[in-house]
């Protein structure tokens, strides 16, 4: 279900970058996050969504940004309040599958690490040990990183998706596995567990 991608990244690391901030999806966040949708380019839309829509339907937008007992979601907003990445996990009984896609030019510099690390954070308090999530098999970069958090993740082949299941604890036990990654842009206010960079 995940189709994070990651390309050469436009972003500034000078001080004067907005402040990025990750928060919960609200019912109010329709509009934004259509718009982000439709402004990720094809390639970012078809290795999110397996496919390469081109505007999304109500019924998406609303599926993106709906949260329950058992679905979290997660924007990352710049200082305009622009969704510039989007997190969401689903619960099913001790493992959360993830979902995560970040705009074409903040790709690269963290940011999708960073969303992976706070809803990760999310699904372990609620109680999920594992994380599973789907990557299409043409998506390099996401599945080295995948293999460099966690190295023992169990992972299969099926139809050009690579199906990933691997511990939570793995990655949350060593904080500086996933920053490592970077962070590499302004401040990042996390609500949910300190600054990152």
């Amino acid at each position: 279900m995940t189709r994070t991608q990651v390309a050469i990244p436009q972003v500034s690391t000078d001080a004067a970058v907005p402040a990025v901030e990750i928060r919960p999806a609200r019912m109010d966040d329709e509009q934004r996050v259509r718009s982000f949708v439709e402004e990720l380019s094809l390639r970012s839309r078809t290795l999110r969504f397996f496919a390469g829509l081109t505007r999304p339907n109500r019924r998406l937008v609303s599926a993106l940004i709906a949260t329950d007992d058992r679905r979290d979601v997660l924007l990352a907003v710049d200082g305009d309040d622009r969704v510039i990445g989007h997190a969401m996990s689903f619960k099913r009984d001790g493992a959360t599958e993830i979902a995560v896609v970040v705009a074409d030019e903040w790709q690269g510099v963290g940011l999708g690490s960073r969303l992976v690390r706070v809803l990760l954070r999310r699904a372990a308090a609620r109680g999920a040990v594992s994380v599973g999530m789907d990557v299409m098999g043409e998506n390099r970069k996401v599945l080295s990183i995948i293999k460099r958090w966690w190295p023992d993740a169990e992972m299969r082949v099926e139809s050009g998706t690579v199906e990933v299941l691997a511990p939570i604890g793995a990655l949350l036990g060593n904080p500086d596995q996933i920053t490592s990654f970077g962070m590499r842009f302004g401040n990042v206010r996390d609500p949910f567990g300190g600054e990152g960079r």
